[in-house]
C-alpha cells in the first residue's frame, strides 16, 4: 500500500528535477543568445577566433582607349585545414613543392599545425591562376589527400610587359610587400577597393558561427584611366631604347604631348623593366625619371629666353646682333661651339645657330628679374603635378642674379629642369603662348598625399603673346634647315616641323665644373609648324661624342612621324618662310655687347 502510493510521488518529483535542470539551460541559452551573446563571442575568441580576408579585386589601369595596361586575372589562393592534412603531411608537402613551387619545409610545418591558431586554417600558396590550382587540387584528390580548399586570390597582370612600365610601377606578390611603385603606388586607394573579411570559430574542430554578422563582402577597386596612348608609348619606347643603345648612352627619355590639350600620349623612359617580373631588373629602372630627375637643360631653353625678350618687346627677329668670339665676365669666358672670330647674326639667326653669345646679349635687355618671372611661368621650378611619384620642380635661382649667372642661365647652364617640365614649356610655344598644365589622367584621381590631379583640373595660362609665339614657332623653324640650322635630321618631308636642339654640359659630380667629354642631348619640337598637333621633346643622357642635332633629333624625328601617320595629320599645303639668319641690309634694329 504504501509502496504503491509512493510511486506517482517519486515520478511528480522527477518531473519536477528535469523541469528545473531545463529551465536552467534555457535561460542560459536565452543570455548567451539574445541577453549576453558578447559573453558567448568573447568565449568564442578565447576557443581560438579565425578571420580570413576576402581579397577585393584590383581597378584596371587603362590607356586612352580603355586597353588594360594592369588587369587584376582570375586568381586562387590554396588553404590546409591541418587537422584533415596532417596524417599525409609529408607526402602533400612534396606534392605541392613540385606542383605548386612552395617551400616544402614551409609548407610541411603548415600541414602539421593542428594546435593554437591557425589549426583549421593555414593559406599554402597565394595568387596563383585559377586553372592551374584547379588542376593540382584535382590531382590531389585522386591520389587521396584531404583538407585542400580554395579561395579567391586576384592576380596582378601587365598585359604588355614594359609598356609604360615606369609610370604604371608594380605590386608585390604578398601581404608584406604591397604598391611598391609608380601610379599603382601613388593611387593605391582608388584601385584597391577594400578587402572583405569572413570570420567563424573553431571548436574541437568545428566552425560555430558567431552571433553578429560573418562575413563582410569585399568592395573592388576602382580603375584608373590614362591619357597614354598604348600605340604611341610602344613606339616610343622602342625608338628610344634604340637611340640611347646606338649611342651607348646612359640613359633617355622622351615624351610626347597633344599640344592643344597637354595630354600625355607617350612618356618612356630607358632602361626600363618588366612590370611582371621587376626583380629581373636594377632598382634604379623603377622611377620615371623625366619627372624625378633634373638635370641642365642646355640650348633647348634658348627657344623661351629668345621668346621672353620678343614679348616683352626688346627685340624682333631680324633684329641685328654682333656676336664676339667670346664674351668675359672677369674670369669667366663664353663662347660658341666650333665658331670663331666676330659673327653678324639676327635674333633668327642666334636661335638657328644656337649662339651662347648671342643668347647672353638678347637676354641682357631684360632684368634677371622679369627673365626669371618668364622662365618660372613657362612652368620651370615647379612641379607639373600628373601623378609620377617624387616628381622634382627642378631649381631656378632667385633672383637678382650676377651678370654671369644671366648670361649662363639664359642658355640653359646654372638651371635645372625635368624632361617633363621643357616638353611643357616648349608646348607654350606650339599652343600660341597659352601653357596647359600636362595631364597624364584621364579624368580626376586624388594621389595619395591628397593632391587632386587629372585633365579635369588641368589649367590653361596665357606665358607670352600669340603674336610672340609664332614668331619663335617661326624661328624655331629654321633650326631644321639644312643650311642655317643644328637640325637638319629632324626634317619631316611633307610637314613643316619647329623644333630646338640641346647638348648640355653636365656637372662635375665633385662640384668644379663640368664634365668633359660627355653631354646630355635633348631635341624639343612640335607639328605641323603653323597648326601644331603634337609636341615631341626627346632627351637622351650620358652621350659621348655626340650633340642634340645627331643624336635627339632622328629619334624626334621618327617619333613625330609616327604620331602625324597614327592620327592621320594631312601633310603641310604651304612652305615654311623662314628668317634672315645673318644682317648687311634693313633691320628692326640691333643690340651689341
Amino acid at each position: 500500500m504504501n509502496s504503491r502510493s509512493g510511486s506517482p510521488f517519486r515520478l511528480k518529483f522527477g518531473f519536477l528535477v528535469i523541469a528545473i535542470v531545463l529551465s536552467f539551460y534555457g535561460a542560459r541559452l536565452v543570455q548567451l543568445q539574445a541577453i549576453d551573446p558578447d559573453s558567448y563571442a568573447e568565449m568564442a575568441h578565447e576557443e581560438g577566433l579565425e578571420e580570413v580576408v576576402l581579397p577585393a579585386s584590383r581597378g584596371a589601369i587603362l590607356d586612352r582607349d580603355g586597353v588594360e595596361l594592369a588587369s587584376s586575372m582570375d586568381g586562387l589562393m590554396v588553404i590546409a585545414d591541418p587537422y584533415l592534412t596532417s596524417p599525409k603531411a609529408a607526402q602533400l608537402a612534396r606534392f605541392l613543392a613540385d606542383k605548386l613551387d612552395v617551400d616544402y619545409f614551409t609548407t610541411l610545418e603548415k600541414l602539421r599545425k593542428t594546435t593554437g591558431e591557425g589549426s583549421r586554417y593555414q593559406i599554402l600558396a597565394r595568387r596563383i591562376p585559377a586553372t592551374k590550382v584547379r588542376k593540382v587540387l584535382e590531382q590531389a584528390a585522386d591520389e587521396g589527400f584531404k583538407g585542400l580548399t580554395t579561395e579567391r586570390d586576384p592576380i596582378r597582370s601587365y598585359p604588355l610587359d614594359d609598356v609604360a612600365a615606369n609610370i604604371i610601377g608594380f605590386i608585390g606578390q604578398d601581404d608584406e610587400n604591397g604598391p611598391l611603385a609608380g601610379l599603382e603606388r601613388t593611387f593605391n586607394k582608388q584601385l584597391a577597393g577594400t578587402d572583405g573579411i569572413a570570420r567563424y570559430q573553431a571548436v574541437k574542430g568545428r566552425q560555430i558561427p558567431l552571433s553578429d554578422a560573418t562575413v563582410t563582402e569585399p568592395r573592388d577597386g576602382r580603375p584608373l584611366k590614362l591619357t597614354i596612348d598604348r600605340d604611341a608609348q610602344w613606339f616610343t619606347q622602342r625608338t628610344l631604347a634604340q637611340v640611347v643603345r646606338n649611342w651607348k648612352a646612359s640613359s633617355g627619355v622622351a615624351i610626347v604631348l597633344d599640344s592643344k590639350t597637354g595630354d600625355l600620349l607617350a612618356y618612356a623612359d630607358y632602361p626600363t623593366f618588366d612590370a611582371n617580373d621587376p626583380l629581373a631588373s636594377s632598382k634604379e629602372y623603377y622611377g620615371s625619371k623625366g619627372a624625378q630627375e633634373p638635370y641642365e637643360p642646355g640650348s633647348v631653353q634658348k627657344a623661351l629666353t629668345l621668346s621672353a625678350v620678343i614679348d616683352a618687346g626688346k627685340a624682333e627677329p631680324d633684329t641685328r646682333i654682333t656676336v664676339p668670339e667670346t664674351l668675359e665676365f672677369g674670369s669667366h669666358s663664353i663662347g660658341d661651339h666650333g665658331r670663331q672670330g666676330t659673327a653678324k647674326m639676327t635674333l633668327a639667326g642666334v636661335l638657328a645657330k644656337s649662339s651662347n653669345i648671342g643668347t647672353t646679349i638678347a637676354a641682357q635687355q631684360l632684368q634677371s628679374a622679369e627673365l626669371r618671372d618668364y622662365l618660372t611661368a613657362f612652368g620651370l621650378g615647379s612641379r607639373t603635378n600628373v601623378g609620377l611619384r617624387g616628381e622634382s620642380p627642378g631649381i631656378v635661382p632667385a633672383a637678382p642674379w650676377q651678370p654671369v649667372s644671366q648670361a649662363t642661365i639664359s642658355f640653359g647652364q646654372g638651371i635645372s629642369s625635368t624632361p617633363l617640365q621643357m616638353a611643357a614649356a616648349i608646348n607654350t610655344i606650339a599652343n600660341g603662348g597659352v601653357r596647359v598644365s600636362p595631364s597624364l589622367i584621364d579624368g580626376s584621381a586624388t594621389s595619395e598625399d591628397g593632391v587632386e590631379v587629372g585633365t579635369a583640373h588641368a589649367t590653361a595660362t596665357r606665358v607670352i603673346s600669340e603674336e610672340t609665339a609664332t614668331k619663335v614657332a617661326r624661328m624655331m623653324e629654321t633650326v631644321l634647315d639644312p643650311e642655317e640650322g643644328t637640325a637638319p635630321a629632324a626634317r619631316i618631308p611633307g610637314y613643316r616641323v619647329a623644333g630646338k636642339t640641346g647638348t648640355a654640359q653636365i656637372p662635375n659630380p665633385n662640384g668644379r665644373g663640368y664634365l668633359t667629354g660627355i653631354d646630355n642631348n635633348s631635341f624639343a619640337g612640335f607639328a605641323p609648324a603653323e597648326a601644331p598637333r603634337f609636341t615631341v621633346y626627346v632627351a637622351v643622357m650620358g652621350v659621348r661624342g655626340g650633340a642634340g642635332g645627331l643624336t635627339a633629333a632622328p629619334a624626334f624625328k621618327r617619333i613625330m612621324s609616327y604620331m602625324l601617320r597614327h592620327y592621320g595629320v594631312p601633310p603641310t599645303d604651304a612652305a615654311a618662310t623662314p628668317y634672315e639668319t645673318t644682317w648687311g641690309g634693313r633691320s628692326t634694329g640691333s643690340l651689341a655687347p
